[in-house]
């Protein structure tokens, strides 16, 4: 047989030959088999061959050599031409014939920019405050990617630029967190980002007091005035089983949308937040003060401040009769604005006339937009128990311009209203003295100052319909003794007039903090439809307001008035220039960085290194001006600058 497949002709007429023979045996198996040639074996539709004799089909292992053969040819000969390429490359580049930019042109295969901007300091904060370990010790997971590197995952997207789940891991494709963290950004999918959400949802309030604590010690915040307020977070959906989501009234927010509601307590040193608490829509404000106060005394035990040392804040939503008694029974001093529902409290805001303020100033303005206030007692009475607090009746120069330029606005346009009411006189529906009175009784009572104004509808000698409209003087004036003027109450006796105004001005720190979470972490609204869902996303969104809150104190403390959503910005354009070669090694670059963004840096890695020092140790101890990359540099990483 070997003769015979030299050619190409030759190797198809074997062919042919040996699939006649098989036709043959598988037609005529039975004949084969019952009168078989003498000297030869019956073939029943099978051939036998003996290794001995050589290959079967000896063309087919001739064929699978050669190729072999020429594809290792062909390989060797690429290696044996790019080798001689780069030698006469490298003389031409020595010979300055050829740039060395345009030798790294042609030995890149690809190049990439990745995102990084201000994510080396947001992550290095996270590491100082133990995030994902706290997270991981509480919620221990066997899954590839841990739960702990998740959420801090979802945390520095809330602050960097806030994306739904579902575009997370679009946003990490083109971040440096892919390479840093080792995690492909397919894994950070929002079915993964949800399963983290359920799991840490069952360890919320443990991870935020372990976290917060940490924050606390490290950055030494000062507990002892600490600000308190309520705030409402649209969400879109039906809710039909859920506890938190419901209808109800909050300020800045439709009356028909659901919504729910998140107290927040944050230090006035810095307003670092260091509680939170979620409540239903429906739930009035000041429903929710006792539990705060609960919560609050919780979290100064463990954090080892005394109780009786801390003063908290709030506005007119956070005291009445009932919540002065337990501010009492807690042991908690208590700054708040007063809602004089009752008429002893109402008779505190009109009982000096506005003369007798001239002598009590309260700012270094006068006049119309100063600030004045005179000491009073309070009296709150609730369950036969009575206590007496101290009281300041100030008066706004800048609430009372404006309230009454807004009455005057209101008062002309329920004139011009009762006017149109008098056109009307004769028409249908107006054509009775009852008819035109019951309309203009109507437009009096929808407007906000409508019980300043009397009307009376009568016929004159003629018997003409006419409109008359006049002005309460008496009325106008008693509201206009209020005007300005607001009432607050402590149960700290130490505190003078002029500290009560200053403490409660600052009280808007904690409103700040619900800016920030609305507008830069765009926290709201949220579209997620279960519970555990909502307070684990609520956790990841206090974490990074706790974050923000924290790097923008220690950043001022450092003599850099700068917000963190400023530093953000300004690190904004820093990026990665990823360089892919032919041979599969990468190179890592830092993109120039200007005069500005340096000196930020290097005021950054101070603080820093400040916050990651060890509290016990001195001061003055030496910490290393070096710039916290706290995201870990792969290999080959180098500065473009």
């Amino acid at each position: 047989m070997k003769f015979a497949t030299k050619s190409q002709h030759t190797q198809v007429l074997a062919w042919l030959i040996w699939l006649v023979v098989l036709l043959v045996f598988a037609w005529m198996p039975e004949q084969a088999a019952t009168e078989p040639t003498i000297g030869s074996p019956a073939l029943v539709g099978i051939v036998t061959h003996d290794c001995r004799d050589g290959p079967l089909f000896p063309w087919e292992p001739q064929r699978r050599v050669r190729t072999c053969a020429w594809r290792r040819y062909r390989a060797l000969e690429r290696a044996r031409r790019r080798a001689w390429w780069m030698k006469h490359l490298a003389q031409l580049a020595l010979r300055g014939a050829l740039t060395m930019a345009t030798v790294v042109d042609l030995l890149t295969q690809a190049q990439l920019r990745r995102y990084m901007g201000a994510l080396p300091v947001l992550y290095g904060l996270m590491e100082i405050l133990h995030v994902r370990e706290i997270i991981n010790r509480h919620c221990p997971t066997a899954a590839e990617v841990d739960h702990g590197t998740v959420a801090m995952v979802m945390m520095l997207n809330r602050l960097v630029a806030p994306r739904p789940l579902s575009w997370i891991a679009d946003w990490v494709a083109h971040t440096v967190l892919v390479h840093t963290l080792g995690i492909a950004a397919a894994k950070f999918n929002d079915d993964r980002l949800g399963r983290t959400l359920d799991a840490i949802s069952q360890h919320s309030r443990e991870i935020w007091q372990d976290i917060v604590h940490r924050a606390l010690v490290q950055a030494d915040v000062d507990l002892s005035v600490i600000f308190y307020d309520l705030t409402a977070f649209v969400v879109h959906g039906s809710y039909t089983d859920s506890q938190h989501v419901d209808f109800g009234f909050a300020h800045n927010t439709p009356m028909d949308k659901r919504k729910f509601k998140t107290g927040l307590n944050v230090a006035a040193d810095g307003n670092v937040p260091t509680e939170y608490g979620l409540w239903a829509g429906r739930t009035a404000d000041m429903a929710t003060v006792q539990e705060n106060m609960e919560r609050l005394r919780r979290l100064l035990e463990r954090h080892g401040w005394p109780v009786g040392e801390v003063i908290v804040i709030g506005d007119r939503a956070n005291l009445n009769d009932e919540l002065a008694l337990a501010y009492e029974d807690h042991g908690l001093r208590y700054l708040a604005g007063l809602q004089p529902q009752k008429k002893a409290h109402r008779r505190l805001l009109t009982a000096c006339p506005e003369q007798h303020f001239r002598a009590h100033p309260l700012s270094q303005e006068r006049g119309r937009n100063g600030y004045y206030g005179i000491p009073c007692q309070v009296t709150f009475e609730h369950a036969g128990r009575q206590v007496v607090h101290r009281g300041l009746v100030v008066l706004s120069g800048p609430m009372r311009s404006a309230v009454r330029q807004s009455r005057a606005t209101q008062l002309r346009a329920l004139r011009q209203e009762l006017q149109m009411v008098e056109a009307k006189i004769g028409q249908p529906r107006y054509r009775t003295v009852e008819a035109v009175q019951r309309r203009a009784n109507t437009v009096i009572g929808r407007s906000p100052v409508g019980k300043f104004v009397r009307v009376q509808a009568y016929a004159d000698e003629q018997g003409k319909l006419r409109l008359r409209q006049w002005i309460d003087r008496y009325a106008l004036w008693q509201a206009m003794q209020r005007d300005g003027r607001y009432l607050l109450v402590t149960n700290d006796w130490s505190l003078s007039p002029q500290r009560m105004f200053n403490l409660y001005r600052q009280k808007d720190g904690v409103e700040k903090r619900f800016t920030v979470s609305k507008s830069d972490l765009k926290v709201s609204p949220i579209y997620l439809h279960k519970d555990e869902r909502i307070e684990g996303m609520l956790l990841i969104n206090m974490l990074a307001l706790l974050t923000y809150s924290l790097l923008e104190r220690q950043v001022r403390q450092g003599g850099l008035q700068m917000t963190t959503r400023r530093i953000i910005e300004t690190l904004e354009n820093l990026d990665i220039v990823e360089t892919v070669c032919w041979d599969g090694s990468r190179l890592y670059r830092i993109v120039p960085v200007d005069e500005e963004q340096a000196t930020l840096l290097e005021t950054l890695a101070q603080v820093l290194a400040d916050l990651r020092r060890p509290r016990w140790l001195h001061p003055l101890l030496p910490s290393g001006n070096v710039l916290p990359l706290a995201l870990p540099p792969p290999t080959g990483w180098q500065s473009a600058a």
